[in-house]
Protein backbone atom coordinates (compact mmCIF):
# COMPACT_ATOMS: atom_id res chain seq x y z
CA UNK A 1 0.00 0.00 0.00
CA UNK A 2 1.44 3.41 -0.98
CA UNK A 3 0.61 6.66 0.68
CA UNK A 4 0.11 10.11 -0.92
CA UNK A 5 -0.12 13.66 0.02
CA UNK A 6 -2.97 15.07 -2.17
CA UNK A 7 -2.99 18.36 -0.57
CA UNK A 8 -0.82 20.63 1.73
CA UNK A 9 -0.92 23.68 3.34
CA UNK A 10 2.84 25.71 4.61
CA UNK A 11 3.36 28.82 6.62
CA UNK A 12 6.45 30.45 7.17
CA UNK A 13 8.20 33.48 7.08
CA UNK A 14 4.93 35.75 6.43
CA UNK A 15 3.71 33.51 3.52
CA UNK A 16 1.32 30.62 2.71
CA UNK A 17 1.95 28.24 0.22
CA UNK A 18 -0.89 25.69 -0.76
CA UNK A 19 0.19 23.46 -2.71
CA UNK A 20 3.50 24.76 -4.47
CA UNK A 21 1.56 28.16 -4.98
CA UNK A 22 1.72 31.14 -3.16
CA UNK A 23 -1.40 32.47 -1.69
CA UNK A 24 -0.78 34.75 0.72
CA UNK A 25 2.58 37.28 1.33
CA UNK A 26 2.55 40.44 3.23
CA UNK A 27 5.72 42.52 3.51
CA UNK A 28 6.58 44.14 6.77
CA UNK A 29 4.64 41.94 9.21
CA UNK A 30 7.20 41.96 12.36
CA UNK A 31 5.03 39.62 14.59
CA UNK A 32 3.14 36.39 14.48
CA UNK A 33 -0.08 38.02 15.51
CA UNK A 34 0.25 40.39 12.50
CA UNK A 35 0.78 37.66 10.42
CA UNK A 36 -1.45 35.39 11.73
CA UNK A 37 -4.42 37.62 11.55
CA UNK A 38 -3.63 38.94 8.28
CA UNK A 39 -3.48 35.59 6.48
CA UNK A 40 -7.14 34.41 8.30
CA UNK A 41 -8.81 37.28 6.96
CA UNK A 42 -7.65 36.74 3.54
CA UNK A 43 -8.16 32.66 4.02
CA UNK A 44 -12.47 34.41 3.77
CA UNK A 45 -12.70 31.96 6.53
CA UNK A 46 -15.67 32.29 9.09
CA UNK A 47 -14.77 30.47 12.37
CA UNK A 48 -14.72 33.38 15.43
CA UNK A 49 -13.56 30.68 18.10
CA UNK A 50 -9.98 31.57 15.50
CA UNK A 51 -9.15 34.70 17.13
CA UNK A 52 -9.44 32.77 20.86
CA UNK A 53 -6.77 29.99 20.12
CA UNK A 54 -2.92 30.08 21.01
CA UNK A 55 -0.52 30.50 18.49
CA UNK A 56 0.20 26.66 17.89
CA UNK A 57 -3.74 26.10 17.31
CA UNK A 58 -4.14 29.25 15.32
CA UNK A 59 -0.99 28.08 12.66
CA UNK A 60 -2.67 24.60 13.03
CA UNK A 61 -6.32 25.25 12.21
CA UNK A 62 -5.36 27.61 9.62
CA UNK A 63 -3.23 24.87 7.42
CA UNK A 64 -5.63 22.24 8.01
CA UNK A 65 -8.56 24.79 6.91
CA UNK A 66 -6.41 25.78 3.45
CA UNK A 67 -5.34 22.04 2.83
CA UNK A 68 -8.53 20.41 3.18
CA UNK A 69 -10.14 23.21 1.14
CA UNK A 70 -8.08 21.70 -1.74
CA UNK A 71 -8.80 18.16 -1.00
CA UNK A 72 -11.89 17.59 1.05
CA UNK A 73 -12.24 14.76 3.47
CA UNK A 74 -16.09 14.12 2.88
CA UNK A 75 -15.90 10.75 1.93
CA UNK A 76 -14.47 9.23 4.84
CA UNK A 77 -16.25 8.18 7.84
CA UNK A 78 -15.03 10.41 10.78
CA UNK A 79 -13.85 7.43 12.76
CA UNK A 80 -11.75 6.69 9.99
CA UNK A 81 -9.75 9.83 9.52
CA UNK A 82 -6.89 10.60 11.72
CA UNK A 83 -4.54 13.38 12.81
CA UNK A 84 -1.22 13.51 14.08
CA UNK A 85 0.76 16.63 14.53
CA UNK A 86 3.80 17.50 16.02
CA UNK A 87 6.18 20.19 17.21
CA UNK A 88 9.25 21.10 18.94
CA UNK A 89 8.27 23.28 21.74
CA UNK A 90 5.26 21.69 23.00
CA UNK A 91 3.28 24.60 24.51
CA UNK A 92 5.81 26.36 26.07
CA UNK A 93 4.59 29.79 24.41
CA UNK A 94 1.27 29.30 26.29
CA UNK A 95 2.83 28.55 29.56
CA UNK A 96 4.68 31.39 29.56
CA UNK A 97 1.86 33.55 28.78
CA UNK A 98 0.08 31.22 31.70
CA UNK A 99 2.75 31.89 33.75
CA UNK A 100 2.61 35.91 33.30
CA UNK A 101 -0.74 36.36 35.02
CA UNK A 102 -0.15 34.13 38.10
CA UNK A 103 3.40 35.00 38.89
CA UNK A 104 2.94 38.36 40.96
CA UNK A 105 0.39 37.40 43.49
CA UNK A 106 0.08 40.78 44.27
CA UNK A 107 -1.58 41.16 40.88
CA UNK A 108 -3.05 37.96 40.32
CA UNK A 109 -5.23 37.26 37.36
CA UNK A 110 -5.12 33.74 35.54
CA UNK A 111 -7.32 33.56 32.61
CA UNK A 112 -9.56 30.33 31.59
CA UNK A 113 -9.00 31.55 28.27
CA UNK A 114 -5.23 31.15 28.27
CA UNK A 115 -4.70 28.32 30.66
CA UNK A 116 -6.86 25.77 28.43
CA UNK A 117 -4.26 26.05 26.07
CA UNK A 118 -1.43 24.37 27.95
CA UNK A 119 -1.37 21.27 26.15
CA UNK A 120 0.04 21.01 23.05
CA UNK A 121 -2.42 18.87 21.88
CA UNK A 122 -5.43 21.26 22.21
CA UNK A 123 -4.71 22.24 18.95
CA UNK A 124 -5.44 18.77 17.12
CA UNK A 125 -9.13 18.99 19.34
CA UNK A 126 -9.43 22.38 17.70
CA UNK A 127 -9.03 20.83 14.23
CA UNK A 128 -10.82 17.75 15.00
CA UNK A 129 -13.80 20.14 15.57
CA UNK A 130 -14.20 21.92 12.69
CA UNK A 131 -13.18 19.26 10.31
CA UNK A 132 -15.57 16.75 11.94
CA UNK A 133 -12.29 14.22 12.65
CA UNK A 134 -13.23 11.74 15.24
CA UNK A 135 -10.40 8.92 14.24
CA UNK A 136 -6.98 8.08 15.89
CA UNK A 137 -5.22 11.07 17.03
CA UNK A 138 -1.80 12.11 18.47
CA UNK A 139 0.65 14.81 18.96
CA UNK A 140 4.27 14.32 19.23
CA UNK A 141 7.14 16.23 20.79
CA UNK A 142 10.01 16.25 19.02
CA UNK A 143 13.24 18.90 19.12
CA UNK A 144 13.41 19.71 15.34
CA UNK A 145 11.57 18.76 12.92
CA UNK A 146 11.06 15.14 12.30
CA UNK A 147 9.89 14.07 8.90
CA UNK A 148 10.85 10.34 9.38
CA UNK A 149 8.90 10.27 12.96
CA UNK A 150 5.64 11.49 11.67
CA UNK A 151 5.71 9.67 8.46
CA UNK A 152 6.42 6.37 10.69
CA UNK A 153 3.58 6.90 13.12
CA UNK A 154 1.31 7.37 10.24
CA UNK A 155 2.37 4.41 8.49
CA UNK A 156 2.07 2.17 11.27
CA UNK A 157 -1.83 3.39 11.52
CA UNK A 158 -2.28 2.63 7.87
CA UNK A 159 -1.05 -0.34 8.17
CA UNK A 160 -2.84 -1.33 11.01
CA UNK A 161 -6.28 -0.45 9.09
CA UNK A 162 -6.97 1.83 12.27
CA UNK A 163 -7.38 4.88 9.48
CA UNK A 164 -8.05 5.41 5.77
CA UNK A 165 -7.02 9.44 5.52
CA UNK A 166 -4.96 11.64 7.39
CA UNK A 167 -3.88 15.10 8.25
CA UNK A 168 -0.07 15.23 9.21
CA UNK A 169 1.15 18.56 10.98
CA UNK A 170 4.08 20.48 12.25
CA UNK A 171 2.69 23.64 14.57
CA UNK A 172 5.97 25.48 16.40
CA UNK A 173 5.66 28.89 17.64
CA UNK A 174 7.69 30.38 20.24
CA UNK A 175 8.03 34.02 20.86
CA UNK A 176 8.51 35.22 16.73
CA UNK A 177 9.74 31.96 15.78
CA UNK A 178 7.09 29.79 13.93
CA UNK A 179 6.39 27.67 11.06
CA UNK A 180 3.24 25.56 10.16
CA UNK A 181 2.49 22.78 7.61
CA UNK A 182 -0.50 20.21 7.40
CA UNK A 183 -0.99 17.38 4.74
CA UNK A 184 -3.66 15.31 4.07
CA UNK A 185 -2.27 12.12 3.28
CA UNK A 186 -4.77 8.95 1.57
CA UNK A 187 -4.21 5.78 0.18
CA UNK A 188 -3.00 5.39 -3.82
CA UNK A 189 -5.85 3.83 -6.03
CA UNK A 190 -5.38 0.52 -6.60
CA UNK A 191 -5.52 1.33 -10.39
CA UNK A 192 -2.62 3.33 -9.16
CA UNK A 193 -5.21 6.85 -10.12
CA UNK A 194 -4.83 9.70 -8.36
CA UNK A 195 -5.88 12.46 -9.89
CA UNK A 196 -8.40 13.41 -7.30
CA UNK A 197 -6.26 15.65 -5.03
CA UNK A 198 -4.79 18.74 -6.18
CA UNK A 199 -0.96 17.13 -5.82
CA UNK A 200 0.44 13.47 -5.66
CA UNK A 201 3.53 13.14 -4.23
CA UNK A 202 4.41 10.03 -2.34
CA UNK A 203 4.45 10.26 1.59
CA UNK A 204 7.86 9.68 2.75
CA UNK A 205 10.22 11.56 5.05
CA UNK A 206 12.17 12.64 1.97
CA UNK A 207 9.01 14.74 0.82
CA UNK A 208 7.96 15.77 4.02
CA UNK A 209 11.20 17.18 4.42
CA UNK A 210 11.38 19.02 1.32
CA UNK A 211 8.15 20.94 1.63
CA UNK A 212 9.18 21.95 5.24
CA UNK A 213 12.22 23.61 3.24
CA UNK A 214 10.77 26.13 1.08
CA UNK A 215 12.55 28.89 0.53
Amino acid sequence: MELIITSYCYLAGNRVIVNDRLVFYQENILTFADFIRAAYKDSQTAYPKFYKMDPIGKLGFLAAELAVKERTLAGYPADRIGIVFANGSSSLDTDMAHYDTIRDRKAYFPSPGVFVYTLPNIVVGEVCIRQGIKGENAFLISELFDGKLLCDYINELFDNGRIDACLCGWTEALGNKWNGLVTVVEKEDPAGCVGTGPVAIPFNDKNINRIMKHN
